[in-house]
């Protein structure tokens, strides 16, 4: 058999990967957890629930079987979300080959253990070189053809090398970054501020506070990833600011669109059950906080949004709270 990639996950980014790597001319293999949805998708060539519209390449093979889906795979592209993704490699794990690389496309941190996607993956199935893919990406403007960069960042430079081969087309663009702590870090806290920008959007509570709430959001987001470790200008490159931007601001964001429902005065739980696939930035939010309590990182931000969340605080209390802080200087 041929080698093939393996895409983990069947939703919006995991069969966007697909895509891109079929009309590049790659045998590509995606798997699901729920038989009935990867029969749909071998069926009608479309992923309805996720990019509805596109046509699915018939190069793509759909499966749920994880041995299948791994068979001589030469790389493993992890496109679930981060809270699900030590279930799930736990019951694939004896079907990966040793070495294969992995590319996770989650953005999240994992609750109790606090770990990045990557990490999660090779503690799991231990040494082996990793990547993670990430910027703004809007699922459906690049299924539609719609220009984009992204970043592939890896410890391993013959890894983002391979990456960028793969993923870059006449509409998607690959920079390479080797601070992979920081590229995961960026992606998985901008999602507490759309959350954060779609409370705003959700009040009405106008521009001057969106733009106030994005500056001072990337502070808190490079204030935490500096304390741990990572470089001071990947937040302000394509997985830190421009991901923080497209997210705040695109209809589509589901992190955005959730909190615009909380805004509206949905109860979180509410929001959730009316929101279409996983919430990242709401368990992100949980990590963010813990992390910020054991570096001793002050992020007002975050702690308003936890509060809001899990407190049961109202978001114009919140907001209230925020602005009346001790003044200060900018920093």
């Amino acid at each position: 058999m041929k080698q093939a990639f393996t895409i983990i996950g069947d939703g919006a980014m995991g069969t966007l990967c697909a895509i891109i790597l079929a009309q590049g001319g790659h045998p590509v293999r995606v798997w699901g957890r729920r038989p009935e949805h990867i029969e749909e998708l071998r069926s009608k060539r479309e992923n309805t629930a996720y990019l509805p519209g596109i046509r699915l390449p018939q190069e793509i093979i759909f499966t749920a079987d994880a041995q299948e889906a791994l068979q001589k795979s030469k790389l493993v592209i992890c496109a679930i979300p981060t809270q699900h993704i030590r279930s799930v490699l736990e019951t694939m794990r004896q079907y990966f080959a040793d070495q294969t690389p992995v590319v996770s496309v989650a953005k999240g941190i994992e609750n109790h253990t606090l770990l990045r996607p990557t990490q999660i993956i090779q503690q799991l199935l231990g040494s082996r070189t990793v990547a993670a893919i990430s910027g703004p990406t809007i699922a459906m403007e690049l299924a539609r053809g719609l220009p984009a960069t992204v970043v592939a960042a890896s410890a391993d430079n013959a890894l983002i090398k391979q990456v960028q081969n793969l993923f870059t087309t006449r509409y998607l663009r690959v920079y390479a970054n080797t601070d992979l702590a920081g590229v995961e870090l960026a992606g998985a806290m901008k999602n507490i501020i759309a959350i954060a920008a779609g409370i705003l959007d959700g009040i009405k509570a106008g521009t001057n506070a969106k733009a106030s709430l994005l500056t001072r959001g990337l502070v808190e987001i490079s204030r935490l990833g500096l304390a741990m470790g990572a470089r001071a200008e990947t937040f302000g490159g394509l997985a830190g600011l421009g991901d923080l931007v497209t997210t705040c601001f695109a209809p589509e964001g589901r992190n955005r669109g959730f909190g615009q429902l909380v805004g509206r005065g949905l109860t979180p739980t509410a929001a959730a059950a009316k929101t279409a696939g996983v919430v990242e930035g709401v368990p992100t939010t949980r990590s963010v906080v813990e992390l910020s309590e054991r570096y001793k990182v002050e992020m007002p931000i975050s702690r308003a949004l936890y509060e809001v969340l899990f407190e049961g605080k109202s978001p114009q209390e919140a907001i209230s709270n925020l602005m009346n802080r001790e003044p200060k200087h900018e920093g």
